[in-house]
């Protein structure tokens, strides 16, 4: 990304990202060859590369760097942090970060440096312990970002209209330091409170100790203009129900989800499309989210619901054999598709307009689904 003119960002065209890849991988042969490297880097230490050479052409002040994965041992980790955020800690990617929150938190305090400074929240006791500890040994500041929370007494306002009032957008003031700044984010769900409250706490903490000049209006800006995709999100289609897409690639994800879905009318006819890859939580993803769509259930609110299963096209995928028996050991009725976009084309005709079609899983899902939308002119850039 590139800061234009008018200071809108913009992607790095297709010249420029080329030269970049380019001196990167020449790098990279060069490092092979003389023994430095034991074989060329991966497609994400690639990218990761090519990044911070882009960055540092473009004289970037500050960049805002996502772990890809743990955080230990990410390429991203390489760089030195004016300040370490850590988000809520679940259970994923636990062959290669652990099988308990507290090995997965062990990996996740890995981005912490001596002597530097941590923005998180009170999350579970195991998560807490572990990167308390990491904190500690390393002489870490920590910033809790619980005062940038919204207050649980003063709810959240919603002025959404139409299908998007289902689903309210988070809005509330918050008092920072005597003043009040109004947040006003489109991405729904009350998760994003804890969200929004890492971000803006990270922000002051670069204000008020790093000389980054960040105004309470640049936060209320940066809030509202939030883009992200495949959370929550609200896809409008002609002539159907409407389409929910979120990610919920592991269990809290989909508990997430799941609690998203009750604010909406329980009257509400809904389908479900699911798939995920192989190497996630398939029983627990199922357990958590196909009894909301059981048509069978006896509750006669979801007589007119549907489950529709489908393989992701990438070798990664769960076969679609494995998607439905997860539904039958649930006792939920569910029928499969081969493809993304059958399981669309038949959700869409067994939906009423009045329903909702709910398309989950994972980042991968809702990637291809979005493809498919482009495809067919339901969805634009």
């Amino acid at each position: 990304m590139r800061a234009s003119e008018d200071g809108a960002l913009r992607e790095i065209d297709d010249a420029a990202f080329g030269a970049v890849f380019a001196r990167v991988d020449a790098a990279a042969e060069a490092l092979v060859e003389r023994g430095v490297l034991p074989h060329v880097p991966s497609y994400f230490e690639y990218m990761t590369a090519v990044a911070f050479c882009w960055f540092a052409q473009m004289d970037v002040e500050l960049a805002v760097l996502e772990v890809g994965l743990g955080g230990r041992l990410d390429a991203t980790n390489s760089v030195e942090p004016v300040v370490s955020v850590i988000t809520d800690v679940g259970m994923d990617h636990m062959e290669y970060l652990g099988h308990t929150l507290r090995e997965i938190a062990m990996e996740k305090a890995g981005i912490l440096r001596e002597n530097g400074v941590l923005v998180t929240l009170s999350q579970h006791p195991e998560a807490n312990a572990a990167i308390g500890e990491m904190a500690v040994r390393l002489n870490v500041r920590g910033v809790d970002a619980v005062r940038c929370l919204a207050a649980r007494d003063e709810g959240v306002r919603s002025g959404e209209q139409g299908i998007e009032r289902r689903l309210a957008r988070n809005r509330y003031s918050l008092s920072v330091e005597g003043k009040v700044i109004e947040v006003d984010s489109p991405l729904a769900g009350q998760h994003q409170q804890r969200n929004i409250a890492l971000a803006i706490a990270a922000a002051l903490e670069l204000r008020a100790n790093h000389g980054v000049a960040i105004s309470n209006e640049a936060i209320e800006e940066g809030v509202k203009a939030t883009v992200w995709p495949g959370r929550l999100e609200w896809i409008l289609l002609e002539d159907s129900a409407p389409l929910l897409v979120d990610v919920a690639h592991n269990p809290a994800g989909a508990w997430t989800l799941r609690a998203a879905l009750a604010q909406l009318p329980e009257a509400m006819p809904r389908t479900l499309i699911f798939s995920c890859l192989k190497d996630k939580q398939l029983t627990e993803l199922a357990q958590v989210l196909f009894p909301l769509f059981d048509a069978t259930s006896g509750d006669t609110e979801r007589a007119r619901d549907h489950v529709v299963l489908a393989p992701i096209d990438t070798p990664r995928a769960m076969p679609l054999e494995e998607l439905m028996a997860a539904a039958k050991a649930m006792d939920v009725p569910a029928v499969g598709a081969g493809s993304l976009a059958e399981a669309l084309k038949v959700a869409r005709a067994v939906t009423p307009k009045d329903g909702v079609i709910v398309a989950t899983g994972s980042v991968f899902l809702v990637g291809e689904l979005r493809g498919v939308l482009r495809e067919s002119g339901l969805l634009g850039d």
